[in-house]
């Protein structure tokens, strides 16, 4: 992976039917749905489709309809580094516009250094993480309760995290 990632933060916003509606600055969109067994179905304005697979307590598996997959790891403060080489940041809530704001004043100095996802993982390393679980409540994640959510980015880990 690049030694310095290409960021890109990115906004949610819940609509009324329950999908996230996602922003990237970069221009690109996304539509969101939580499934009842934790992973988030996602969409693009391409037609592009797929599925976010939370793996252990700070990882996630991004599979697109083509087959290509890449994994997530989160970094607290509403950031996810991909092992793309992408850094995406949460500007939708807290601890991401903090994230930010801590990150331009003082970088990984206080925030730490970012911890890089795994480049690939045996099927059997992945089978490891699912059985580990990821404390879903089957909830909207909003609580710290655990759950995966389709548009909440965890400061800490899974709470309530899905990975930009």
């Amino acid at each position: 992976m690049n030694p310095t990632p290409r960021e890109v933060t990115y906004t949610d916003e819940l609509l009324a039917d329950g999908t996230v509606y996602r922003r990237y600055a970069d221009g690109r969109q996304e539509w969101r749905t939580r499934t009842a067994d934790g992973r988030v179905e996602w969409r693009d304005e391409h037609g592009r489709h797929g599925v976010d697979e939370p793996l252990g307590p700070k990882l996630v598996k991004r599979t697109d309809d083509e087959g290509y997959f890449f994994y997530g790891r989160e970094n607290g403060f509403g950031r996810t580094l991909w092992s793309d080489g992408r850094l995406t940041v949460n500007r939708s809530k807290i601890g991401g516009r903090l994230g930010m704001a801590v990150a331009g004043l003082a970088g990984a100095a206080i925030l730490g250094p970012l911890i890089v996802p795994p480049d690939a993982m045996s099927f059997a390393d992945e089978e490891a993480l699912r059985a580990m679980g990821t404390g879903n409540s089957g909830g909207d994640g909003g609580g710290g309760d655990g759950g995966y959510s389709p548009w909440d980015d965890g400061d800490g880990g899974f709470d309530g995290g899905d990975f930009g």
